[in-house]
């Protein structure tokens, strides 16, 4: 992924702009696009994300990266999600499978929840050049692609969340335990 770049502001939890269903991205290879693409990947490398949706960045398109080669100091457990751009996703669950997860955001900065995703799932989509892109993920990989397409459909990870017990401050649920802010 293309790293030169700004860094831009993220939108909070809160921000109405969070909530709304992201538009479908109508022209590829454009030099805006390059220029949003290179700007988030800049973004998301500045704040160790495993991945940023344009709309965390107030851009109204289905767009969203992802990916890590090196142990996140987010997610320091995590394994290695190969770094992608994809544009206007389709998800396909595999089976009926759920396992939770706990997930943070950089839009919910500070916290974690415990949250419900498919284990496996077939994804598709287009590249910045409108290259076709169809792949299937499990656990980590599975769960940072269905985390990052919610915010296009205005979904925040707390909404997914079935029981609140298991939501709250890094630091009062994992006492001790060194986790990057988010």
């Amino acid at each position: 992924m293309e790293q030169k770049g700004r860094v831009l502001p993220i939108l909070r939890m809160g921000d109405a702009r969070l909530l709304r269903v992201a538009q479908p991205v109508r022209q590829f290879d454009t030099p805006e696009l390059h220029a949003l693409i290179a700007d988030m990947c800049a973004t998301m490398q500045a704040v160790n994300g495993a991945g940023l949706a344009a709309p965390q960045v107030g851009v109204d398109l289905q767009l969203v990266i992802f990916g890590s080669g090196a142990p996140n100091p987010r997610y320091p457990d995590a394994p290695p999600v190969p770094p992608t751009i994809l544009i206007n996703p389709v998800l396909q669950p595999i089976g009926p499978q759920m396992e939770e997860g706990w997930e943070g955001c950089l839009s919910v900065p500070g916290m974690r929840g415990l949250v419900p995703r498919h284990t496996r799932l077939r994804y598709s989509g287009f590249d910045q050049y409108g290259q076709a892109i169809e792949r299937e993920a499990s656990g980590f990989h599975a769960r940072v692609v269905q985390h990052e397409c919610d915010h296009l459909q205005g979904v925040l990870y707390p909404m997914r969340i079935k029981d609140m017990r298991y939501f709250g401050f890094i630091e009062e649920l994992f006492p001790g335990q060194q986790l990057a802010d988010d």
